[in-house]
């Protein structure tokens, strides 16, 4: 890192060691690692946070609120997508760090036909389905109150997601690629296509919300355009092409015309791992309904403040883009290599590093929490409501920064089981019995508050301790490239 940034970094590096967080020679590959993806993740996070703000200026609460119930069906895609790529990311790492690159090659062409298996329907379901999906937020005794803007609410959320469906393909292979590099260690060149791409999203849906006056659907259409530019940028370097002066590189694994087949043993690996990975991912991303119905109960100003609470933990939950994932690629490469000691250290000193870091992020989010709402809403009321939204979602991101950079750890050595498990106790056992509270007791709001706590420290807990048992170590041997040739 040239110029001043180098000796800042060796400053930081020696505080951390002599701290006891991490030490200075795992510092380095983890910071290596995990800043290009830190600011991809933000920069991915930030394009619905900067729609929302948007949506909110030019629409209003009921804008903002349609936009919520939509996002959640979005989020169904990159949970799925998330879970997918995890499976990727553990085994090229591992392949790769055998110095198995035909084998991770391989991997990757199998995690593309599972992308393209999923994306389709998901696709079709958002184009024919969209009424009955955003109409799920109007039955029940937690339909939507609210009279005119109600029914506002429920059909902005139809257009954004009727104009947001051929997204899904693209980010579901955006996601694979991204992760393809990560597992070899290149985390710059997704950086780079993925930030651009924010950048794009933001741009297009700004010229379409406010040029044209398109509202909602022109954040749909924005995120629509910018995500297929990032696929092909992305493709270009995954079949080998090089970037020129770019500073991006061809992947090391790309995928070639004599790799386009089915492979069944890594096919089945791919599966075999990411399913409770996805299935982990959904449990987190799937509990957003029931919570969405719950707000909707009290109207489309609380439905607003509990997304602009979610949305801004989820740009605080970028430093997981990083962290976790440099846990799953150091742990994986180490792994692959046969050291298990030096993974469980990176391990463990990144799984400190990330709780560090979160509760830092966490106090000055808190410091900020009204300023911070009144980017989204402008009514004193629906800001005090929204701040106080803002100020308990970054608490709660502490327990993701636990539980990512743990089930980082675990994921690099395959081990999704578990975490699954940890994910649905969190969120069903724990979060969704609290928020529904709310409806029966004068707890009312505040169970919401409760339940975005218990979904992000209870799965935190359970990961940590499974982290800490080292039974990961044995689960990994059964995907290492010593484990086929022997």
């Amino acid at each position: 890192m040239p110029g001043r940034p180098a000796p800042i970094l060796e400053s930081v590096a020696s505080g951390l060691e002599r701290l006891g967080i991490i030490d200075a020679e795992r510092f380095h590959p983890t910071a290596n690692l995990a800043w290009p993806r830190i600011v991809t993740g933000f920069a991915i996070m930030s394009k619905q946070t900067a729609d929302l703000a948007m949506v909110g200026i030019a629409v209003g609460t009921a804008g903002t609120a349609g936009l919520a119930f939509a996002l959640a069906y979005w989020e169904i895609v990159v949970m799925i997508g998330l879970g997918l790529a995890g499976g990727t990311v553990s085994l090229v790492s591992q392949n790769y760090g055998g110095a198995e690159s035909e084998r991770a090659s391989l991997v990757v062409t199998q995690s593309v036909l599972l992308a393209i298996a999923f994306g389709v329907p998901l696709m079709a379901t958002f184009l024919l389905f969209a009424d009955s999906l955003i109409g799920f937020f109007a039955l029940g005794p937690g339909a939507l109150e609210g009279g005119d803007a109600a029914d506002e609410a429920l059909a902005h959320g139809v257009t954004y997601l009727v104009y947001v469906a051929p997204a899904v393909l693209f980010e579901l292979l955006n996601l694979i690629a991204s992760r393809t590099y990560t597992g070899v260690g290149d985390t710059f060149t997704e950086m780079v296509a993925r930030a651009g791409g924010a950048v794009l999203n933001i741009v297009f849906s700004a010229v379409l919300i406010f040029g044209a006056g398109m509202g909602v659907a022109g954040a749909a259409i924005g995120t629509s355009v910018s995500t297929g530019v990032v696929t092909l940028v992305l493709a270009w370097g995954m079949v080998g092409r090089s970037y020129g002066r770019l500073g991006m590189e061809p992947s090391p694994v790309p995928i070639t015309r004599a790799g386009l087949r089915l492979e069944p043993t890594l096919f089945r690996q791919v599966i075999e791992i990411s399913t409770p990975e996805i299935g982990r991912r959904l449990a987190g991303g799937l509990v957003v309904f029931p919570l969405l119905w719950i707000a909707a109960t009290f109207g489309p100003v609380v439905v607003t403040a509990l997304e602009v609470g979610r949305r801004v933990r989820s740009l605080i939950n970028s430093v997981n883009w990083g962290l976790s994932l440099a846990a799953s690629s150091l742990v994986g490469q180490h792994l692959g290599a046969n050291d298990e000691a030096e993974a469980g250290a990176y391990g463990a000193a990144i799984l400190r590093l990330s709780t560090v870091v979160y509760v830092g992020l966490a106090l000055l989010v808190v410091a900020f929490a009204d300023p911070i709402a009144s980017l989204f809403v402008t009514e004193p009321a629906h800001v005090a409501q929204a701040g106080t939204f803002v100020a308990v979602a970054a608490i709660s991101a502490v327990g993701f920064g636990i539980d990512g950079a743990a089930t980082g750890a675990l994921l690099g050595a395959g081990d999704t089981r578990l975490p699954f498990v940890a994910s649905l106790v969190g969120r069903y056992v724990f979060a969704l019995p609290v928020a529904t509270l709310g409806l029966v007791t004068p707890l009312g709001v505040a169970a919401l508050y409760l339940a975005l706590l218990l979904e992000a420290f209870v799965p935190g807990g359970i990961n940590y301790w499974l982290f800490s048992r080292g039974r990961w170590k044995v689960v990994s041997r059964r995907y290492r490239p010593s484990a086929e040739s022997g």
